[in-house]
């Protein structure tokens, strides 16, 4: 039985290529996407590519201060995110630290003023009757219907297509322009809405003039459609269906935002419509909404529509069936979960009771942070010089194994952390060079404690190849056992830090994993081919694997005893 075994385990030794060919094969990949991505660098933090980072604490009103929890102030980092991308900057972080802070992180090359004014403020949020809506193109599309809670009219009507009109700037494309046309005066000056309409002939045509001109598929025109325009007046915004943008004309206010006392997603299993926004107004928020809903359910398409409008951008605009009283409404049409939750959110946070005061704004210059990003490369690369002397001077021929396997762990660290740059938004800031730093250290740990199992079992009297077989599982349990160690510190340390210290327990994390994958299918595999040519094998002095160097004892040989003399009795 022992033969079959021993045939199994020679065999298994005798493939170390295979593993190399794979660690081999993921790095190509790695470095093919990198290149095909057009992300051929890490993207870099605040700290060392130059920015504005704004804290912000959360201030509730007198008597509400239970407002100020996680739900609320995950929805407040939400609508701080749509401000901050409205304004082109693709590359913002926007996160929560403690209780009551906001961080807003925001890269070089934005107007840090503007980005102050738009996360600072209070999110508005209207409701409004649509007066008119273009497509920049495609076929029209049903939009969600509002109606009385627990109606069955809620669901859209005559369609089953996938309403776009949801969380995202949801306008919907219109049916046709004439109709759309014909409305622009008799909407402007019908009672469609509480409010007064918009006036003068002069500032009608003034407002057509600008709803003509406007285009949503350009960032600037979106970002000044409807700047600054009161709630009394009629105005002009943009919304957006999926990858299309749609303009509108909107009447005055009709609902203000925080007349909305409560806004939740639900599952409504007795129709078709699956996810809705379920919605609760005020007192004087519930009269309001049932005069304008009588109004616009006489009106036909576009004008039997309300636009839901937060921070002056169209994120919903449902039909209305029926006028809708009570106070309940609910708004359908065909929502994932995802969408119906989002919409419910930026429903209430027009209710919340928030308000935010700058605590700090840093600035950081470029220049600062490349100084920065040197300082960080320099302590890396002489730590980085320390252990490859360190490595030359004490193990010779196997530090070149060591420095190879270190170029291969810098190469997927490297790959890795430019991949993630698009995917996941990882930065790298300056306590995450810190990381990859510290990591140096860890990665040569492990090749240490596996080179000393080789070599003590060499000190035994065995040769280099059985050696390296037996060192392995007592070296592979020891480096499992600190890597896992080193991998649990960085996760907690990700769990229950915020902000900059993050990035450091992500690199470390990352690379204690990598640092697994490395020694097991690239330093090992290397070792045992290595171990069978004559410089390694043969124990060559500059190979660090020298016996007599290493003091081994001579071959353990068993030897017999002398057996006793026979003793023999005389007859």
């Amino acid at each position: 039985m022992a033969a079959p075994k021993k045939g199994r385990k020679a065999s298994a030794q005798s493939k170390p290529g295979r593993s190399l060919a794979l660690i081999l094969i993921a790095i190509a990949a790695l470095t093919g996407g990198m290149f095909a991505s057009g992300h051929t660098t890490p993207r870099l933090g605040i700290d060392l590519a130059g920015g504005t980072s704004i804290t912000l604490r959360a201030e509730a009103e007198p008597g509400q201060e239970s407002a100020i929890n996680k739900t609320n102030m995950d929805t407040a980092v939400q609508i701080m995110e749509r401000r901050v991308n409205g304004l082109g900057v693709s590359e913002a972080e926007v996160q929560t630290q403690g209780d009551k802070n906001i961080i807003v992180n925001i890269p070089k090359g934005t107007d840090s003023k503007q980005a102050r004014d738009q996360v600072g403020t209070t999110a508005k949020l209207y409701f409004r009757p649509v007066l008119q809506r273009e497509a920049s193109g495609g076929a029209a599309q049903p939009t969600p219907s509002a109606s009385p809670s627990g109606s069955p009219s809620a669901s859209p009507s005559g369609s089953s297509a996938k309403d776009p009109a949801k969380s995202t700037g949801s306008a919907t494309p219109s049916a046709t322009a004439t109709t759309q046309g014909r409305a622009v005066t008799g909407g402007l000056k019908a009672d469609t809405s509480p409010s007064p309409s918009a006036g003068a002939d002069g500032d009608v045509a003034k407002l057509q003039a600008a709803y003509t001109a406007l285009d949503c598929s350009k960032p600037a025109q979106r970002a000044d459609a409807g700047k600054d325009a009161k709630p009394g007046e009629a105005t002009v915004a943009c919304g957006k269906d999926g990858e299309v943008w749609t303009k509108f004309l909107l009447g005055p206010v009709a609902v203000d935002g925080t007349e909305v006392k409560d806004a939740q997603a639900s599952f409504d299993t007795t129709r078709a419509a699956g996810w809705q926004v379920d919605m609760k107004f005020t007192g004087s928020g519930s009269k309001k909404f049932a005069d304008i809903t009588g109004e616009l359910s006489k009106q036909q398409s576009p004008q039997n529509e309300f636009a839901i409008v937060l921070d002056d951008e169209v994120v919903s605009h449902p039909y209305v069936q029926q006028a809708i009283t009570g106070g309940n409404a609910q708004i359908s049409g065909s929502f994932t979960q995802e969408e119906a939750k989002s919409l419910a959110n930026m429903l209430s946070y027009g209710a919340l009771p928030l308000t935010f005061s700058e605590d700090s704004v840093t600035t950081v210059t470029a220049a600062l942070g490349g100084e920065q990003l040197e300082a960080g490369l320099i302590a890396g690369a002489i730590g980085l010089a320390l252990v490859v002397i360190y490595l030359l001077v004490y193990y010779r021929g196997l530090s070149i194994i060591a420095i190879l396997s270190l170029l291969v762990s810098a190469a997927l660290t490297y790959t890795i952390m430019s991949l993630l740059g698009p995917t996941i938004g990882f930065a790298l800031n300056l306590p995450a060079v810190c990381g990859a730093i510290v990591a140096i250290g860890i990665t040569a740990d492990s090749f240490i404690v596996y080179f000393e199992r080789v070599r003590d079992e060499i000190r035994e009297g065995r040769t280099l190849r059985p050696a390296v077989e037996r060192a392995w599982p007592r070296a592979r349990r020891t480096i499992l056992v600190s890597d896992f160690v080193s991998f649990l510190a960085a996760a907690v340390l990700f769990i229950v830090t915020v902000g900059k210290v993050q990035g450091f327990a992500f690199t470390l994390g990352l690379t204690t994993l990598l640092d697994v994958v490395v020694v097991f299918l690239f330093t090992k595999p290397l070792l045992t081919l290595l171990a069978r040519t004559k410089f390694y094998g043969g124990g060559h002095p500059w190979s660090g694997l020298d016996p007599k160097r290493l003091g081994a004892r001579p071959p353990l040989r068993r030897t017999r005893r002398p057996s006793a003399p026979i003793e023999t009795k005389e007859a």
